[in-house]
């Protein structure tokens, strides 16, 4: 009897693998840690085989802990970190290089001489994003000039272009299936939103042959199936992907238009849904497919904030603040204020809606008496202040002003960061029973296609919330504080 459906929940600093029964609970979980691999500055990289083996781990894992056999897994979905950029040879089936992660800016020199030769607009309108190195197009271009043999795989029809999902998908299915969907296709800065295609002017420009290419599906359809090797003996259905934000999007039933989330992982990504037709932004947000079901897509409007949970880690990691980022809450508050210090984490450049990837991380009021605490409750404040910056334009731009937020994520279980990001926005937040709402989406996307959940409409009677967080703080305290901010921003930008 089909019992369960499998989510695989593909992160940028784990996999994990997450098994949910007919009432979207989870029964089981299973986590492990990628590798990342910092060369050079500004690279950001993994192994492609690493991403493959964590996930085939987890996998293995979450289903012997709670004694599940692969004969009771209905189906599965895939979600994944967006834009990492994987080549892997047709004939062999391995990669020609390292997966470059969607953080890495090596490819900014490509970027540059698009903009500069003025081709920045013909992106910006067939795709609804920006010439910017966090997207694939330019990583594809670079590994194509750095890497010998390359562009000869590809002139000979040998060489495969895609992002995680499609490089797991080729992976679970023993090679035989080269697909993706169109959240994961609409983050490339190769397909063309509008018209729901690869764009030959765009691949032309960049001087990539379609042949790499994967087919782009519906994000709800049947990619393929498991091989016996892959998955213990079981050739089970996959029957939905979507990108990581999308799918934290999808598993909080922002299904409306105007609904809004905000995930809080390594970095923050904000998403509303703007329904059937997409909204291009001319601010800095960037528009994006949301999901597709049975030939409709959704679109989004989407902020992106590079640095949240990383900066988190950093405190841990690199500074030795404390063991477990979890206690950062209580270090935070264990004062009473920031002490005057601003902490703006631009360690990989700014995001929404400053789009510099030029800008370094800074910390400013620094004096005798500034604490760990004090450089901590700053930390996290920084992620709310970023937010802000999204959701100002976001409502700007949509003519939407929503009167709560849905929040996911790992730093969203920080009590402290959740009443400061409802203070500073002077919104509701709304935070769930189940955080993993990325693997809950897809799961629930997958679930939909095999059969596994009846409908959209049942799956509201799932959701169950955890804690809602109200607004206290003066309109004249959170513009005072928000005025600080800006002029941090303003002074990190500075410094070149």
């Amino acid at each position: 009897m089909k019992q369960y459906v499998l989510a695989i929940d593909q992160g940028t600093t784990s996999s994990r693998c997450i098994i949910f029964n007919k009432e979207g609970q989870i029964v089981s979980q299973s986590q492990r840690e990628v590798p990342m691999i910092y060369e050079q500055e500004d690279y950001v990289e993994q192994n492609a085989y690493d991403i493959w083996s964590t996930v085939l781990t987890t996998m293995a894992d979450s289903m012997l802990q709670a004694d599940i056999q692969p004969s009771e897994i209905a189906s599965i979905g895939i979600t994944n970190q967006r834009e990492t950029t994987i080549l892997w040879n047709r004939q062999t089936g391995k990669p020609i290089y390292k997966a470059i992660v969607w953080q890495s800016k090596q490819s900014n020199d490509i970027c540059n001489a698009l903009k500069e030769e003025g081709y920045e607009e013909i992106f910006h309108q067939k795709t609804g994003l920006l010439i910017d190195p966090y997207f694939s197009g330019t990583k594809i271009r670079w590994i194509l000039d750095h890497v010998p043999g390359a562009k000869g795989l590809m002139a000979n029809g040998n060489l495969c272009f895609g992002t995680v999902d499609t490089w797991l998908l080729y992976k679970l299915t023993g090679g035989q299936v080269h697909k993706t969907e169109h959240t994961n296709a609409s983050r490339t800065l190769l397909y063309n939103i509008f018209e729901q295609q690869w764009d030959d002017e765009l691949l032309h420009i960049l001087d990539i042959h379609p042949n790499i290419l994967p087919e782009v599906c519906d994000s709800s359809s049947l990619f393929g199936y498991t091989t016996a090797a892959t998955f213990f003996g079981e050739n089970v259905p996959i029957t939905g992907i979507l990108g990581d934000q999308q799918a934290a999007l999808f598993g909080q039933l922002c299904l409306e238009k105007g609904s809004i989330k905000n995930t809080y992982g390594t970095g923050c990504f904000m998403l509303m849904n703007t329904g059937t037709k997409p909204t291009l932004s001319h601010k800095g947000l960037l528009t994006t497919i949301a999901y597709s079901m049975n030939g409709t897509v959704t679109y989004a409007l989407e902020g992106s904030v590079f640095v949240a949970g990383s900066a988190i880690q950093w405190l841990r990691d690199a500074l030795e603040f404390f063991d477990q980022a979890s206690e950062s809450e209580a270090l935070a508050t264990s004062v009473p204020s920031n002490y005057g210090v601003v902490v703006v984490p631009a360690f990989v450049g700014l995001g929404t809606p400053y789009w510099d990837t030029d800008a370094k991380g800074a910390m400013f009021g620094l004096t005798r008496g500034t604490s760990k605490a004090h450089i901590t409750r700053a930390t996290l404040e920084s992620l709310a202040y970023q937010t802000k910056d999204v959701i100002d334009v976001m409502m700007d731009e949509s003519g939407i002003t929503p009167t709560f937020l849905r929040v996911d994520g790992g730093a969203s279980a920080n009590n402290f960061l959740m009443q400061f990001q409802s203070d500073l926005l002077h919104l509701e937040i709304i935070r769930p029973e189940i955080n993993e709402t990325t693997a809950l989406g897809a799961a629930y996307m997958s679930g939909l296609q095999s059969g596994f959940f009846s409908s959209i409409k049942s799956l509201s009677s799932l959701q169950q919330t955890n804690r809602t967080f109200q607004p206290s703080m003066t309109k004249a305290e959170r513009t005072k504080l928000y005025h600080k901010w800006i002029q941090a921003v303003q002074a990190t930008r500075q410094f070149k």
